[in-house]
């Protein structure tokens, strides 16, 4: 059998969540599957080489330019040029027509759902934008026609099936996402002080994976945040990964407080690989979303031994389990709670901490990768 994944993204150097998925499944079924043959689809303007070929995985770089054009037009036609009789797309969207039959990953259907989308409207980047729409034009049709369709938790699968009526259809399934063995507590001093001095990391600090995607509950965190330095003159900073100094300036006088921008540390972008360290030296990680349909750092954060705030909705308590203090992310004040509580309490953090490493442990790559397999020896003997 020959399968096609699309990888558009992968070689980028700034990867995110949805690239992570994609590379770790890849690199699991280069593991576990010498059968099969792969062709995996990359766009060709892009040189984070991270992966490498194998006997049976070709990477084929497929010209194409403007990201619609290179997945409606280029993509399909080199899979079927390339001879594929599966073509996985991992990012949400697809060709809206092939002759081949089609997987996807519908990690989320959040650009459908119209709480967000007006959410969207006040807050959201015009790139934001335009790809949502680009997502709520596609994504209908892409679930009409898939063979199969793979999202990452149950919670997910009676969202889909609730908005496009799918009822007990068998297409969709569940695989959850897992967690990189590299996300481990980092105990040697070398390591620990080599990420800090690279982004200057303070000597105490939350960490907070915000963006400029509103659900991710930025806003919140720093409303949350700021209660908590009024409070506490602890000197607790709070680390901000991949967040334009430009961008917090205008949301802290959104939120009243210009002046907690002497508490906020913005390294810029954070390796992937220097992650675990940060997670291990961060009094608390912060992850109180308006709305996941997974939660990788989650995961990433309890390997390392982090305690973990983040919120009672969408899919976290799924992911979570009982190895989070969970608190509803509308409400700034219970948030604020959960950060003093976490900073005081040593038997609740220690408690937090150790059940994380638990859960952590019950989520893997390879067992994505094995389901994922599954998915396509059915598809391609004919079973939905």
């Amino acid at each position: 059998m020959k399968i096609g994944i699309e990888g558009q993204r992968l070689f980028r150097p700034r990867k995110h969540g949805m690239d992570m998925v994609a590379l770790e499944l890849i690199r699991h079924l280069q593991q576990i599957d010498r059968e099969n043959e792969y062709c995996i689809f990359v766009s060709p303007d892009e040189d984070d080489k991270v992966l490498s070929e194998t006997g049976n995985f070709r990477i084929i770089r497929v010209e194409g330019g403007f990201y619609p054009y290179w997945e409606q037009v280029s993509l399909p036609r080199a899979a079927r040029e390339m001879g594929c009789e599966i073509l996985h797309c991992t990012s949400n969207t697809a060709p809206v027509r092939t002759s081949i039959p089609l997987v996807v990953t519908l990690h989320d259907i959040i650009y459908m759902e119209h709480g967000y989308l007006d959410l969207l409207a006040g807050n959201g980047t015009a790139y934001q934008k335009f790809g949502n729409a680009y997502r709520r034009s596609v994504v209908p049709r892409v679930v009409e026609r898939s063979r199969r369709i793979i999202t990452v938790s149950e919670f997910e699968q009676r969202r889909i099936g609730e908005f496009f009526r799918m009822g007990d259809d068998a297409r969709l399934t569940v695989v959850y996402n897992g967690v990189s063995s590299h996300f481990r507590k980092v105990t040697d001093k070398n390591e620990l002080a080599r990420v800090r001095e690279k982004y200057h990391l303070p000597e105490r600090f939350f960490f907070f994976l915000g963006n400029t995607d509103p659900k991710k509950n930025t806003k919140g965190v720093l409303r949350a945040f700021s209660g908590y330095c009024r409070m506490n003159q602890d000197g607790t900073q709070l680390v901000m990964p991949d967040y334009e100094s430009k961008a917090l300036v205008q949301l802290l006088e959104e939120i009243g407080d210009a002046g907690l921008m002497n508490r906020i540390l913005l390294p810029g972008y954070v390796a992937n690989t220097d992650l675990p360290a940060i997670y291990s030296q961060c009094s608390i990680f912060l992850y109180p979303s308006l709305r996941e349909s997974f939660g990788i750092p989650l995961l990433e954060a309890m390997s390392c031994g982090a305690p973990v705030i983040t919120s009672s909705t969408s899919s976290m308590p799924e992911v979570a389990g009982k190895a989070a203090l969970f608190v509803d992310p509308f409400k700034t004040e219970e948030i604020t709670g959960a950060m003093k509580e976490l900073s005081v309490n040593r038997d609740l953090r220690d408690k937090l901490i150790a059940e994380g490493y638990l859960r952590a442990a019950k989520f893997s790559w390879r067992s994505m990768a094995e389901k994922v397999l599954q998915v396509y020896r059915e598809v391609a003997a004919g079973s939905n």
